[in-house]
Order: structure tokens, then sequence, then C-alpha cells
């Protein structure tokens, strides 16, 4: 997957779609995936994200974040979640976001990693 890239229009999730913010790739962190865009035509304007990390190997330690922002724009984005889990998990939690995106703080040691978010 491409790098972030705030000239590129964001790909949106509705609900139900699951969307690959890296796909078994070895980026140099730390790096930021493409962003996705959360529709706003919901009454409350608040969404549960699921987002899934997993690995081709057992890294060493590992640091991915979950970042979020109402505008897309480089500056907006802030962290709202974190995984160091070397085996890979999947988390859950609501926001109010409006664009999503997973930023690779870290990663030592072998292995593609896989992340995943779903609206």
């Amino acid at each position: 997957m491409p790098n972030y890239n705030e000239r590129v229009a964001p790909i949106s999730l509705y609900p139900g779609d699951v969307g690959f913010a890296f796909n078994a790739e070895s980026p140099a962190a730390p790096q930021s995936s493409v962003q996705f865009a959360l529709p706003a035509f919901r009454g409350d304007a608040s969404w549960w994200v699921t987002w899934q990390t997993s690995f081709s190997h057992v890294p060493e330690a590992v640091n991915v974040g979950l970042q979020a922002a109402d505008q897309d724009r480089e500056g907006n984005y802030a962290t709202i979640d974190t995984s160091t889990n070397v085996n890979g998990e999947r988390r859950s939690l609501q926001t109010t976001a409006r664009f999503l995106r997973i930023r690779i703080v870290s990663q030592r040691g072998p292995g593609e990693i896989t992340v995943t978010i779903g609206a």
C-alpha cells in the first residue's frame, strides 16, 4: 500500500467494510498507511471500529497505532489506540472521527505486517 498522502482522496469504509492499511508488507518505521474515511450519514456520528494486526513471523517488538482525525490533514491525526502485541490482536473502540489511518511507530525483528480496519 502507498504511504499516507493528503492529496489523494481517502478510501471510504461503510458499515461491514474492511480495509487493508498494510497487506503483508515490511514498511520502514515510522510510516503511516493510506487514510480511510467514515461517511457522515449517521445521525449519532459515532462508529464502532475494529482493527487487527497480524504478522508473518513474530517480531521482537512492535508499536502500531490507530490514528484518527476530523479533517484529513497530516497535522490533525492523533493516536487513539495502540497495540504492542507481537502475536497480533484484534481491538475495537468507538470514535466520532471522520478519518482513520494506521501508524507503524516501530517494529524490531523479521516479519511482514498486515493491518485491517473495519467499520
